[in-house]
């Protein structure tokens, strides 16, 4: 077997979680942090995107870098560059992570709704714990579907739909102590 090298190497976090890099969400958290310093619509937030990026491309001897040493390496960039003001700003979230709610369903099998929940519950529960604050939960079409044992979509569907939305808008008004915890759910 042969396992070809990712183009970047993977980031982990204190907890020790690993995630992919992602330019989109290095480009987000440097825009937040222009526009906190004052610089809306700052004109080198693409330039010190890739330049990380390349960065990392270059790092092809190791297979993870810590989270803190990726944040680390821009507030250098920022500051060799003459924008420490930004530096102060700048504090990203570990990238977005994602669950397939379709996955989860057919861990619990068709038509065991209550299984679906438990594991939701236990997923969703971890990934607080561990400090995650940006949650992509996907796949709720064909979750539903899979639970409902149907390959059409009826009104038991909506239904089922509507309950696993409530359920997830809950899970995360619970999570009081995170100052921030931005969901997506598709």
């Amino acid at each position: 077997m042969v396992a070809f090298k990712e183009e970047f190497p993977y980031l982990r976090t204190t907890s020790g979680q690993l995630f992919e890099f992602n330019r989109d969400w290095l480009h987000a958290a440097l825009t937040r942090a222009a526009n906190e310093a004052g610089y809306p619509g700052w004109w080198l937030t693409e330039h010190v995107t890739e330049s990380i990026a390349f960065y990392l491309h270059l790092r092809n001897d190791e297979n993870v870098v810590a989270f803190n040493q990726l944040s680390q390496t821009v507030r250098d960039v920022l500051e060799a560059i003459g924008y420490k003001e930004i530096c102060r700003h700048f504090t990203p979230a570990p990238p977005p992570i994602s669950i397939s709610l379709v996955e989860i369903a057919y861990c619990a099998g068709a038509g065991y709704e209550l299984a679906f929940f438990g594991l939701l519950e236990k997923r969703i529960d971890a990934l607080i714990e561990a400090g995650a604050d940006n949650l992509r939960l996907s796949s709720l079409q064909l979750c539903v579907k899979h639970l409902r044992g149907t390959k059409t979509w009826t009104r038991a569907c909506d239904a089922l739909r509507e309950e696993i939305v409530c359920f997830v808008r809950e899970k995360l008004a619970f999570a009081t102590d995170r100052p921030r915890l931005d969901c997506s759910l598709r």
